[in-house]
């Protein structure tokens, strides 16, 4: 962890795709802007544990690195992840709506690509609901698009995800999850890998594609 923590503090900041406010330091497009930590994050026991749990046929195609800092008023209310990283803007049935920000581009797929891909989240600290673990409500990956606004307490139940420093998550796209303040004055650091196994129709590209067997050990 540590190694891993050295890389991201000495990496150049200034790029776009780093965010950095009072409340949230972020890296998008992890993997690609700081490459240096490839050989750490997809060691054996990695890649072990992705093939024993998913297949061989997975590889990442999103990553984010999150920094929730100790005094962190940062929150993030119950949604799920709807939209994929894509290389270009296509009119391809079943793909959209469909969102541009600094020449990146990302759009909602269709709901099969959702349902199969998968998510990594690896914890840098220990996390609990003090300083902002995930809550989520279980099982709620298997309803389809389920708007947030449209939760019925009455039947769902709501649960905090808490990992030691060092431990990982599995979660699915489609499974509701949110955020609280930090209220411990703990940091929360957390590296998000999103994975599929989907080839994209016609000539569209996933933007951050990297195949788990092309990174050596």
């Amino acid at each position: 962890m540590e190694a891993l923590l050295q890389i991201i503090e000495n990496s150049n900041t200034t790029k776009p795709t780093f965010r950095k406010t009072n409340d949230l330091f972020a890296i998008r497009q992890f993997l690609k802007e700081v490459p240096e930590i490839l050989v750490i994050i997809f060691n054996k026991q990695f890649k072990f544990l992705i093939n024993s749990v998913f297949g061989e046929k997975y590889f990442a195609v999103k990553s984010i690195y999150f920094d929730k800092p100790e005094d962190s008023n940062w929150f993030v209310a119950y949604h799920q992840d709807l939209t994929i990283s894509v290389d270009k803007k296509m009119e391809i049935d079943g793909f959209g709506p469909w969102t541009v920000k600094h020449q990146q581009f990302a759009v909602q797929p269709p709901l099969s690509i959702l349902e199969d891909n998968f998510t990594i989240r690896i914890h840098l600290d220990d996390t609990d609901e003090g300083n902002g673990a995930l809550k989520v409500i279980p099982k709620s990956h298997q309803k389809g698009i389920y708007r947030p606004e449209t939760i019925d307490w009455s039947i769902e139940t709501e649960c905090i995800c808490s990992v030691k420093k060092g431990g990982i998550m599995f979660m699915k796209p489609l499974l509701l999850h949110a955020s609280n303040r930090t209220t411990n004055q703990r940091k929360r650091r957390v590296v998000h890998i999103e994975f599929s196994r989907i080839t994209l129709p016609e000539s569209l590209q996933w933007s951050e594609a990297l195949r788990n067997d092309l990174i050596s050990d």
